[in-house]
């Protein structure tokens, strides 16, 4: 998971070694498979020749296919970097956990899950996506209008959960607060060269969210 982005389903997990469900039919594979030719011709020609000067074009000819199919999968260059599974990751996990568990925790327990699935993929990928989002002006921008449909996610997550309200305020407030502390802790690590753990890092954002600032309990 790199800054839980805005998910497309599919019917493959990223995660690991958990039970699978039926197995997808011929055409649902082959939409996974043009998806991740389309987005490993993409961080190819990034790393080649940076991000501005990488086209659609391009990406359509390195993927074999068409610029249209390129569109139909991603209706924009930057949703070939931001987009993943993470969401939907996240969403499993949460609702796989036991019933009487508290809240904070199937929520650590699930992020932490899907930062490993995201590193376990390709951690080279995660570390190109997080850079451009610090670098890229257009990147951050699409990140931050993909953030609402994330938070709609996490919403309805929490009041299948809590049995809350998933349009009340308090839940909309948490939700973005994670999403945001989540998408800082993104931009942390790979302005610090990606030298932390992820996994710390978040766990040090959910303190933060679960317990306040450290040192100002007293003020």
């Amino acid at each position: 998971m790199t800054g839980m982005t805005a998910a497309r389903p599919t019917s493959t997990s990223p995660t690991r070694g958990r039970s699978e469900g039926p197995r997808p039919g011929l055409r649902e594979r082959k939409k996974t498979r043009t998806r991740e030719a389309i987005r490993r011709a993409a961080y190819a020609l990034i790393e080649e020749q940076g991000y501005d000067a990488t086209t659609i074009d391009q990406i359509a000819d390195r993927a074999e296919v068409s610029p249209s199919t390129v569109f139909r999968y991603f209706p924009a260059k930057e949703d070939i970097v931001l987009t993943d599974e993470s969401d939907a990751v996240v969403l499993e996990e949460i609702r796989r956990r036991p019933a009487e568990e508290p809240w904070p925790d199937a929520v650590r327990h699930a992020l932490r899950r899907a930062v490993q699935a995201g590193l376990d993929e390709d951690p080279e990928v995660s570390r190109l996506r997080t850079r451009l989002l610090v670098q890229v002006p257009a990147v951050r921008s699409r990140m931050t209008e993909s953030l609402a449909a994330t938070g709609r996610v996490l919403c309805q997550a929490i009041a299948e959960r809590t049995g809350q309200d998933p349009g009340g305020l308090e839940v909309r407030v948490y939700a973005m607060s994670l999403i945001g502390g989540l998408m800082e802790t993104t931009m942390y690590w790979a302005e610090h060269g990606h030298q932390d753990d992820l996994r710390d890092l978040v766990d040090r954002t959910l303190d933060v969210l679960e317990h306040g600032l450290p040192g100002t309990e007293n003020h």
